[in-house]
């Protein structure tokens, strides 16, 4: 191996050069020739052990680095996360008051409408009540209490009604008074032909037990009565405003 050689090596190559030649005692020349060459000593030329990179140094070395470019990263990261996994709760909330605000609409929707179907039933039942009593008013009279009967008819009724029975109260008072008639009513059935809250029409099925001057011991009459309801915006009272006969 000439001077030419360790010239024209790589530093590394060159290093292990220098070591063989100096085990194998190189004569004065080739030391003098080394030394010219300007390598440096052992202790210099060879890297100190820690300061040797490894292939496993190097790639941790790559390791650390792009660790250390990535670490920046991290908390933007974290951030996202914290903001996507903030914002579950807050979506489901707002969905939960989405979900309230409809079940609570419904519930009143529903309630509203079970209201107004329990107040047109009641309604309904009081105007049903109502024909039943004036049909029973209008049949039970007696030559006894003529005046009193025929002022409690004229109280539940209103309208074309109230002024036809009203008009002829003096004759029905004759009749009534001259026949010696007792009249009691008994209502049989009663049905609600249509109804609201203002008005209605029921058709009542009653009997009669008359007695009159033609009828001393009494007979049955039965009657079929058509009877036209109205609330009274004063009184709020269901009074007849039309009855008649219908078989």
């Amino acid at each position: 191996m000439t001077v030419r050689d360790i010239r024209s090596g790589r530093p590394a190559a060159r290093r292990r050069v220098v070591r063989q030649v100096r085990r194998m005692a190189p004569s004065s020349d080739e030391a003098v020739a080394l030394a010219d060459d300007g390598l440096p000593p052992d202790d210099e030329a060879m890297p100190h052990q820690d300061e040797v990179a490894s292939p496993g140094d190097e790639a941790t070395s790559a390791d650390e680095s792009s660790s250390r470019v990535r670490a920046p990263a991290r908390p933007r990261v974290r951030r996202l996360r914290r903001r996507t996994t903030s914002g579950r709760p807050r979506r489901s909330v707002v969905l939960a008051l989405l979900l309230l605000a409809a079940v609570v609409a419904t519930l009143a929707v529903t309630g509203q409408r079970w209201y107004q179907q329990q107040r047109l039933d009641a309604a309904r039942q009081d105007a049903l009540a109502a024909a039943r009593q004036t049909t029973v008013d209008f049949v039970s009279i007696s030559a006894a209490t003529v005046d009193r009967d025929l002022q409690r008819i004229a109280a539940g009724a209103t309208g074309d009604f109230k002024d036809e029975f009203t008009r002829g109260l003096t004759q029905v008072r004759t009749a009534v008074v001259e026949n010696k008639v007792s009249s009691t009513g008994t209502v049989l059935r009663a049905a609600l032909v249509s109804g609201d809250r203002d008005s209605a029409v029921v058709l009542v099925a009653i009997d009669a037990s008359v007695k009159n001057t033609g009828a001393p011991d009494g007979r049955i009459s039965h009657y079929r009565i058509q009877v036209d309801l109205a609330v009274d915006p004063s009184s709020g009272r269901w009074l007849v405003s039309r009855l008649q006969f219908v078989g």
